[in-house]
């Protein structure tokens, strides 16, 4: 965990790169942030993330009320960004973006269902697509909270997507996990109807997701 507001602020700026160069998010689409203090530290409006300084990060309370004088403009996104904190005390970071295979289903307003049991890595049987607001608005983000529920990851109808975790690197990773996740699913698609896990199985994966990963110390 990053302490300190300036290795945060270089964290979220190399969070933000590794969007682009990952093809999470082309240009400058998408946002990342960081929970600090009582507030976030978010990436600002329409400014490539190639040209990004630490400066250049801005600071804002969960209220949009930018910390001091002489900084950028936030990110359009960030009463999104601010009610996922506000209802959410286990997210430490926020990754938006418009990944091409997630936004194509977005686009078609379909979820990604329990056609791979690696959908649990979001937290539940299925990741669910909020419905349509425009962007930037506080309807999309009570419509994100909705679709969210109590799981990690949604796609935002006719956007992207969103991913949420307790730090920056697991938010990216849950981020590249839900498009890898989308990817499969469109190619399954062209094939025909995929074959769904049943919600039985579901929640056995979701019991085993619990201790997943879990290495025994050794020390």
């Amino acid at each position: 965990m990053i302490a300190d507001e300036a290795g945060l602020r270089r964290a979220v700026i190399e969070t933000a790169r590794a969007m682009g160069a990952s093809g999470l998010s082309p240009v400058c689409s998408g946002n990342v942030s960081a929970r600090f203090d009582d507030g976030m530290l978010i990436t600002p409006s329409g400014m490539a993330y190639e040209d990004l300084g630490p400066e250049d990060v801005v600071r804002i309370g969960l209220d949009g009320a930018v910390a001091g004088p002489g900084q950028r403009a936030p990110s359009s996104e960030w009463p999104m960004h601010a009610a996922l904190y506000a209802a959410r005390p286990d997210a430490g970071a926020v990754v938006h973006a418009h990944s091409p295979n997630a936004t194509a289903l977005a686009c078609l307003r379909r979820p990604i269902p329990a056609f791979h049991y690696m959908v649990a890595v979001a937290g539940g049987r299925v990741i669910a697509c909020a419905d349509y607001a425009t962007f930037g608005s506080r309807e999309l983000a009570r419509n994100a909270l909705a679709a969210l529920g109590n799981r990690r990851a949604c796609l935002l109808a006719n956007h992207g997507q969103l991913a949420f975790g307790a730090d920056l690197a697991k938010a990216f990773d849950l981020a590249r996990e839900v498009e890898a996740l989308a990817t499969q699913y469109c190619a399954a698609l062209r094939l025909g109807a995929p074959v769904l896990l049943d919600d039985a199985e579901m929640d056995r994966v979701l019991k085993k997701f619990e201790t997943y990963g879990t290495q025994p110390d050794l020390d």
